[in-house]
């Protein structure tokens, strides 16, 4: 199904988004489109709802309930009000957002749904599963100029860390902390402070009154944490050329970039388990 516009999408909300999980892309250059739609419909969702330029062709054999919207988004643009538009509409749904040549894992999902994990995280009493960007980037940039090779990606095996937040009086933040590595990291200077941080609430349930900010995080506090108060959760990662392409695409960066590579790269295999062993994400007490 095409709708011309958000409104249009909303309108017609009962039979374009029925029960969740729903996933929503968000597609700001050609890129990796069709890889990025194959990739989630392969996980579980209900639907998908994919945001983009009049002008692009989407794969028409997604075997999951596909809705286009015609939205234009620049790469600078920040999704929250996408976001925001459809989470209003649908309270107690879960949501995912991703861009093209973003790539969602979770423990084990080779082996079991998305719905199947949000399961778990229901049990849990989270309405939220903290995410970390892990940047990939092509590593021949001469073949490759804008960084994005799906067959041959490549990640920083090392080089994370994390900060605890603060509220505005100075003190710590329970269970919240900011993180930041991968070439946002090493290439700061290239990055805009507000866009190095590495955790993304990616996945949430939708409930009224609570929103997503332009800083990625959430109005309601819980939903920017890691972990219950009780016991550690289960994380997942979404995999992103996002970085790689910006850094190739504003000219500055670019002349001063001739590769991305460096002792600490790592093959990225397309496999939960590989992100799992670098504990990139954890499994908490799903098993």
């Amino acid at each position: 199904m095409r709708y011309l516009s958000l409104a249009a999408l909303l309108a017609n909300r009962a039979t374009a988004l029925p029960a969740g999980p729903v996933c929503l892309i968000i597609i700001e250059d050609m890129a990796a489109i069709d890889s990025t739609l194959r990739h989630h419909a392969a996980l579980g969702f209900r639907s998908m709802v994919v945001f983009c330029p009049a002008e692009v062709t989407l794969p028409i054999d997604i075997k999951v309930p596909l809705h286009r919207v015609d939205h234009a988004v620049t790469p600078a643009a920040m999704p929250h009000d996408i976001v925001n538009a459809v989470s209003a509409a649908l309270p107690g749904e879960w949501i995912y957002y991703c861009h093209n040549g973003e790539y969602l894992f979770y423990p084990f999902s080779e082996h079991r749904t998305v719905g199947e994990m949000l399961a778990f995280m229901i049990e849990e009493r989270r309405d939220s599963v903290m995410t970390h960007v892990i940047d990939l980037y092509a590593r021949d940039l001469t073949s490759h100029p804008d960084a994005v090779d799906p067959s041959d990606a490549w990640f920083d095996g090392s080089g994370y860390f994390s900060a605890t937040r603060e509220d505005a009086a100075g003190q710590p933040l329970d269970r919240q902390t900011s993180v930041y590595g991968g070439i946002r990291w090493r290439f700061e200077e290239h990055i805009p402070t507000d866009r190095r941080r590495l955790d993304r609430v990616a996945l949430f349930r939708a409930a009224k009154g609570v929103t997503m900010l332009p800083d990625g995080r959430f109005s309601a506090a819980e939903y920017n944490t890691y972990a219950c108060p009780w016991h550690h959760n289960l994380t997942a990662a979404v995999c992103s050329f996002r970085a790689a392409k910006a850094l190739r695409r504003n000219p500055g960066s670019r002349d001063a970039i001739d590769t991305f590579h460096w002792p600490k790269s790592v093959r990225f295999n397309w496999q939960s388990q590989q992100l799992l062993d670098r504990g990139l994400m954890e499994p908490g007490q799903w098993f």
